[in-house]
């Protein structure tokens, strides 16, 4: 274990999150998502939901300060509702880690799902909540 590191980050994800350059995105994802058809670069996160693990991350990383939107979740298809609880934890994960909290942009399902294809890494973690997955966009870290 290390002092100042969030127990909840494995150290293959350690290692992923340095590697990552400005620019690269990391998706968090909930427990169904198919990770594996998207990304060989797949970490396990069981049993760890999506916001403990975006609180555990964000006091490591910066989010790209040159996009508006650093933070990316998919939008409901048509039929189906958001439950707005998702949107308010997760933002509330990263408000408490980060001062300047972004705002988080939705993209249709497919178009996620193409993002997500170009995605450093996906981390599957344990969240069961429907519509649960984040990108995270690394930035630049400052002094």
């Amino acid at each position: 274990m290390l002092k100042g590191i969030h127990p909840v980050l494995s150290p293959t994800l350690l290692a992923v999150l340095c590697e990552m350059g400005h620019g690269d995105e990391i998706l968090f994802a909930d427990a169904h998502f198919p990770a594996h058809t998207f990304s060989k670069n797949v970490i396990r996160a069981d049993g760890i939901s999506v916001d403990t693990l975006l609180e555990g991350t964000l006091g490591l990383l910066e989010l790209d300060q040159y996009v508006d939107k650093p933070l990316v979740m998919m939008s409901a298809v048509e039929g189906d509702k958001l439950d707005p609880c998702v949107e308010e934890k997760y933002r509330s994960a990263v408000c408490r880690v980060i001062e300047a909290c972004p705002e988080i942009e939705r993209v249709e399902r497919f178009a996620f799902y193409e993002r997500v294809k170009a995605c450093y890494a996906v981390v599957l973690t344990g969240e069961t909540t429907k519509y649960g997955n984040i990108i995270l966009k690394k930035g630049v870290t400052t002094c």
